[in-house]
């Protein structure tokens, strides 16, 4: 019983943290009209940027030049990142565009275990992919540009793991929030092309702080709680449930309905994710509380 009651801060943290990330996000595509998904994108991470780099303040400790290096990779991957991700739920329901993108970690996850039963997994994304991907069209065809951009974003974040693993060895304030700099200054250009004189809008400025606080503030405070807490295949079998979250976010905020297989396909996605997971030795998931928090989408 002490156990459980050990377990059950850590699990309600993570589960807090995803909805905290999806219904913030979900809230944030409603600026899109506004300042389109690429300003929108430049608000969460340009706002979340600064308050990171007022709490955490890393210019008290140097860096030498291989870790900014190592850094700006980081950084510039999670901007790019951001960038597309919000593109693709510009054009796709946001539980449809997380499940996507969760083929980036299951793919790093897959090559780093090797197992015989991971076949299993990657059967089971591949299935769910089938049934999600327009091969026919009909009155629930997705939108292709939105599917190539929720691609790139699983690319991107397979090598957001990847670069964040190499940053295992600094205190995770220093490279988070340092991080997220390179990340500002990567997503700004590209949502000025999009947006131009558009992405300035004082009166907006309030609610992006809010985006910046609900999607990124509050989910990484959690995480960072909850990955102290619990073990870290059991932190990753949570956060499987986040393409389900963010669709039931995407239904009750956005009014953004699935049909019944969409659902199937999201919930077999969800599963490869869970079982490749469960199944990983604890090297698989190299990358600290630290260094790769959950809520980068």
């Amino acid at each position: 019983m002490r156990r459980l009651g050990l377990n059950l801060l850590p699990t309600l943290a993570v589960i807090g943290s995803i909805i905290s990330l999806t219904v913030g996000t979900s809230y944030g595509k409603q600026l899109f009209p506004l300042i389109g998904p690429g300003g929108t994108a430049a608000y969460r991470v340009v706002f979340a940027a600064m308050i990171l780099l007022a709490i955490w303040r890393p210019w008290r400790s140097r860096l030498s030049r291989k870790d900014a290096i190592a850094i700006a990779l980081y950084g510039g991957t999670l901007g790019l990142m951001n960038f597309v991700f919000y593109q693709a739920i510009d054009r796709l329901p946001l539980g449809i565009a997380i499940a996507i993108e969760f083929t980036g970690p299951l793919t790093v996850a897959v090559l780093s275990s090797r197992r015989l039963i991971d076949f299993l997994w990657i059967a089971l994304a591949v299935l769910g992919l089938a049934f999600l991907l327009p091969f026919r069209v009909n009155a629930h065809s997705l939108n292709p540009v939105g599917i190539a951009f929720a691609f790139a974003s699983a690319l991107l974040w397979a090598l957001y793991i990847i670069f964040g693993q190499r940053l295992a060895h600094l205190r995770g304030s220093q490279a988070t929030s340092c991080g997220m700099l390179v990340a500002a200054l990567t997503i700004l250009p590209l949502a000025l092309l999009e947006s131009g004189p558009h992405l300035v809008q004082p009166a907006l400025f309030l609610p992006g702080i809010a985006l910046a606080i609900a999607s990124s503030a509050v989910p990484y405070s959690l995480e960072m709680f909850a990955l102290k807490k619990l073990p870290k295949n059991t932190f990753g079998i949570l956060l499987s449930l986040e393409p389900a979250v963010g669709a039931l976010s995407g239904l009750f905020v956005l009014h953004e309905t699935l049909s019944l297989t969409q659902w199937f396909a999201i919930a077999f996605i969800m599963s490869a994710s869970a079982g490749t997971t469960y199944g990983a030795k604890q090297t698989t998931l190299e990358s600290t509380p630290e260094t790769v928090p959950a809520d980068v989408l």
